[in-house]
């Protein structure tokens, strides 16, 4: 067993018309992980898609999942995940969407509130605590009186595409810093004004 092993969730839908929902945002970055990792997406007894690779020659490795449940049945596919690689919750991090965070900003924080994020909030029913590493992408509030529900499940504007691509880059560099220096230093890197 690799004592630097971490598991990496990316939060979202199952299924191709989910694909590009801002809720989807979670999958996107582990897709960018798993090209940095060389590894493709495979079916898991775990109710997940899974890839394994390391980060960087010597870095961590990782435990790449999207969890085959709709976002609100994340909890299960998580737990699942943590037991089959016998993981302690300290080495798990989770890549979600986030509405109280401006579009092209992305924060990091161990535990606390869901937001009412359903997904979130299932999680920590699952594992019977919210205390687990999260790398929060910033989706921005839905517009005018739109409720947050349909705002979640649209895709990015044209405009928003434009500027996704670096999101999820910063967003998978985020999970490998977290996963190679710890928490605090990804906090100082991604928490100042750049």
């Amino acid at each position: 067993m690799d004592a630097n092993q971490w598991l990496v969730v990316g939060l979202g839908n199952p299924g191709p018309g989910y694909a590009g929902n801002r809720h989807n945002v979670g999958h996107m970055v582990l897709a960018e992980l798993a090209d940095r990792v060389s590894a493709p997406f495979k079916s898991h007894r775990t109710s997940s898609l899974v890839a394994e690779g390391r980060s960087g020659l010597e870095g961590p490795r990782l435990i790449l999942a999207k969890p085959n449940s709709f976002m609100n049945l994340s909890g299960g596919p998580v737990a699942e995940l943590m037991k089959f690689y016998k993981l302690e919750l300290d080495h798990l991090i989770v890549v979600h969407d986030e509405l109280d965070i401006p579009f092209d900003s992305i924060r990091l924080k161990l535990g606390g509130g869901n937001g009412g994020h359903n997904g979130i909030r299932d999680i920590a029913g699952a594992l019977g605590t919210p205390d687990f590493l999260r790398v929060r992408v910033g989706i921005g509030r839905p517009p005018g009186r739109q409720p947050a529900a349909d705002f979640v499940l649209h895709d990015f504007t044209s405009e928003e595409r434009k500027l996704l691509p670096n999101i999820l880059v910063d967003a998978a560099d985020a999970a490998e810093q977290i996963a190679r220096e710890g928490l605090a230093a990804a906090q100082l890197r991604w928490h100042t004004d750049r």
